[in-house]
């Protein structure tokens, strides 16, 4: 071959070629998916890492779960041991006699240490001296109670107040008198020590509190208790410690009294079941990187649902009386008990309360239900949790209602950026079972002590301030102010001058919004809007009396007024879309289609002209009646434009359900370019969902012309907004159709 090569040059250049082959193999496709396997590898290994470091985390919290619940129990179950013998006619008689020694030691001293584990029992009379001390497994001299007098004396002081002051209400089916508990040191031991008083059972014998004799149980917890907690619940190496020091591989819990003060600390070396894992299939990983990636997927699956079992049965655990079952948040009851407490706390300088209503919540359970929309509550809680720096102040207070409590703010500003973070959290959509679900949240603030210092008063201020956040429109906040309560007031008055309004001409009067072709900025149709200038109020929005106009019932009159003169105004102009709204209000009138008809018919005007804009809202009708006229109204060849696309509860995927000819994606989307990492991504992903759909699409408030081209290059449709023109009267529209007509494209529109 050498030979042929060296006689003939054509061959010789060819073998060259052949040569470099081999090469640019290794360097566009052997490197490169060797690169892309080692960088796959490493991947896998951190994702392996993270989530054997977040089982870990959540086995441990799940042990200190359960030693807190442990000593908890303890605590109450010495005082009911106590009650089997201090609730009892005859104890209060043997204690009188304190030289009955023998009866008093077999049944309220060695009695206690042998059946319930008692380590030692002390019997105090009326000035709190002892008369009867059992401690050592044996019966002492009632002097040994000095050396834990000092520190039992504030409990018995406390009972005896309780005593004097008895709790009207009781104290629970399972507790028979009252006690005092608490977790202390005795003589450089921890140990839980219960103060009961010795009473009668009967009733028949009438007491006195400072005659009646106390019970005082203590019971050791580094001792017998640790060995049993350790035994019952699988706590590996469990000891106490009344310092922070421990050995490698060991965790410390604080072991704390009711006022919060650290007594010492429970040391044990956690079960980490996401490191066994680990160590269990790394040497599997080692030896099959090359050739099974697609089993590291399988096996990183099987670890992750490993976790999420884990971290549901932390869920499980948090389930408790104060909190709710489906988030673990902390429910109503919680709430209040916390309020109240941080409002009694002098520390508090300040706190805030934040009052979270969802908007289009109820939507989502008629449309999608119940169970999508428990996974949506759910996923909505992660997402404050995250928000939030103390995720125990956040509850839930009913279906879609959420509180969150920020005491000691440092400024309003610091609880408008939480708010405002709250809102764009919960703007962002929610991907439930396939479904893009888009809804919002609106929030009420009150402070306190501006706005008073009492958890009812602070509560319904917040709520006041949530109505209003409601009225201005979705996704808001509003903080309460003193105005508010004259706001409600302000609105009947409204409404009652709204009526007056619709039999005058001149004050509800309509302004036309141009809407261009992305492709070629020309004017191709108009959006008719309503303005109300009142005569002394002047100029009302239209988010402003719409919403009272539906509630109060005239939206239908202000409807068909807004019909008729936007498509006289507009017969003659040359444009291919007359836009109106339609409320969800009037859809439900089963008359709705007809009346349409009629008035399309008395103007002459073509139906294939006119374009209804609905909400999502009118898809969600219970009774089907609104679904019912859309489908009549597309029938005579009316086109329907969905408005607002992308801030109610609907999923794109429902888009081939929803019977629309546009979608007009909300202007919150194109506001948010360049400010949100996914407002582009959503704007993009329903542009070309509409296209595969064969719908147009419409993007709404375009303010800059970096958001026209970039509108412009995903392919929508039309575009409207303030860079392209205002909102202006007949006569000023029929002046911009002339410009438009003249100079071919825009480029003179009335900003």
């Amino acid at each position: 071959m050498r030979l042929a090569v060296q006689s003939h040059p054509g061959q010789e250049e060819g073998a060259k070629m052949t040569l470099t082959k081999p090469r640019r193999f290794v360097l566009r496709t052997v490197l490169p998916l060797f690169a892309l396997i080692v960088a796959a590898a490493i991947a896998v290994f951190l994702l392996l890492l993270w989530s054997s470091t977040g089982a870990n985390q959540v086995a441990i919290e799940r042990q200190e779960s359960l030693l807190g619940l442990v000593v908890s129990q303890a605590q109450f179950t010495i005082a009911h041991d106590q009650e089997s013998a201090t609730v009892w006619d005859e104890a209060v008689n043997h204690v009188k006699r304190p030289k009955d020694v023998t009866w008093i030691d077999s049944n309220l001293g060695s009695w206690m240490h042998t059946y319930f584990g008692h380590d030692a029992a002390y019997i105090l009379d009326g000035h709190n001296r002892a008369i009867f001390a059992f401690a050592g497994k044996a019966v002492a001299d009632p002097s040994a109670y000095g050396a834990v007098a000092s520190q039992v004396t504030p409990l018995a002081s406390k009972l005896r107040d309780m005593l004097r002051h008895p709790d009207p209400e009781g104290y629970g089916e399972r507790v028979l008198s009252p006690g005092a508990s608490e977790i202390l040191t005795l003589n450089g031991r921890p140990a839980i020590v219960s103060v009961k008083p010795i009473v009668s059972d009967t009733g028949d014998i009438s007491q006195k509190a400072d005659e009646t004799f106390l019970h005082v149980a203590v019971r050791y917890l580094d001792a017998t208790f640790i060995s049993e907690l350790a035994r019952d619940y699988l706590f590996t190496g469990l000891r106490y410690a009344t310092s922070l020091e421990r050995q490698a591989g060991e965790h410390l819990y604080p072991l704390k009294s009711s006022y919060g003060q650290t007594i010492g600390y429970f040391v044990w070396k956690p079960y980490l079941p996401g490191t066994t894992v680990l160590s269990q299939i790394a040497p599997t990983l080692v030896g099959i990187a090359l050739f099974v990636f697609g089993v590291l997927a399988v096996l990183l699956t099987v670890l992750r649902k490993r976790s999420l079992k884990l971290r549901a049965s932390e869920a499980r655990l948090n389930h408790l009386a104060h909190h709710d079952s489906l988030t673990g948040l902390a429910n109503r009851a919680h709430f209040v008990e916390r309020l109240d407490s941080e409002l009694a706390n002098v520390k508090n300088e300040s706190l805030a309360v934040l009052y979270l209503d969802l908007d289009r919540f109820k939507q989502v359970n008629d449309t999608l239900g119940h169970p999508v929309g428990d996974l949506l509550i759910q996923e909505l809680t992660g997402r404050l949790r995250n928000i939030v720096n103390d995720p125990s102040s956040i509850a839930r207070i009913g279906g879609d209602e959420f509180t969150v409590m920020v005491p000691n703010f440092r400024s309003m500003a610091q609880i408008e950026h939480l708010c405002e973070r709250i809102i764009t959290a919960v703007r962002n959509p929610f991907n439930i079972d396939g479904n893009h679900i888009f809804i919002g949240v609106s929030i009420g603030v009150a402070t306190s002590p501006q706005d008073g210092s009492e958890r009812s008063e602070l509560v319904r201020k917040a709520d006041i301030a949530l109505y209003h956040a409601k009225s201005a429109g979705r996704s808001r906040f509003a903080f309460f102010g003193k105005e508010m309560d004259v706001m409600l007031q302000e609105r009947r008055t409204l409404e009652r001058e709204l009526r007056d309004a619709l039999k005058s001409d001149e004050q509800l009067q309509l302004q036309y919004q141009p809407l261009y072709s992305a492709k070629d900025r020309r004017i191709v149709g108009v959006e008719a809007l309503i303005r109300w200038h009142h005569p002394k109020r002047g100029l009302i929005a239209p988010e402003t009396f719409i919403p009272i106009a539906e509630e109060a019932g005239p939206i239908e009159a202000i409807g068909e007024r807004v019909m008729r003169q936007a498509l006289s105004d507009t017969k003659g102009w040359p444009i291919s879309t007359v836009a109106v709204n339609v409320s969800a209000v009037e859809l439900r009138n089963p008359a709705y289609a007809m009346k349409v008809a009629k008035l399309l018919l008395s103007l002459d005007m073509p139906p294939g002209r006119l374009e209804l804009e609905v909400t999502e809202s009118a898809f969600t009708d219970t009774g089907g009646q609104c679904e019912h006229n859309i489908r009549a109204l597309r029938a005579l060849g009316i086109k329907i434009a969905l408005d607002d696309f992308g801030t109610g509860f609907s999923s794109l995927g429902r888009l081939q359900q929803l019977a629309v000819d546009r979608i007009k994606i909300d202007r919150s989307f194109i506001q948010g370019f360049g400010q949100s990492a996914n407002d582009e991504d959503i704007v993009e992903a329903i542009v070309h969902l509409a296209r595969a759909k064969g719908l147009k699409t419409t993007a709404e408030g375009v303010e800059t012309s970096a958001q026209s081209d970039y509108l412009s290059a995903i392919g929508c449709d039309d575009l409207q907004g303030f860079l392209l023109s205002r909102p202006v009267s007949a006569g000023d529209l029929e002046r911009l159709l002339r410009t438009s007509v003249e100079f071919g494209a825009f480029g003179k529109g009335m900003n």
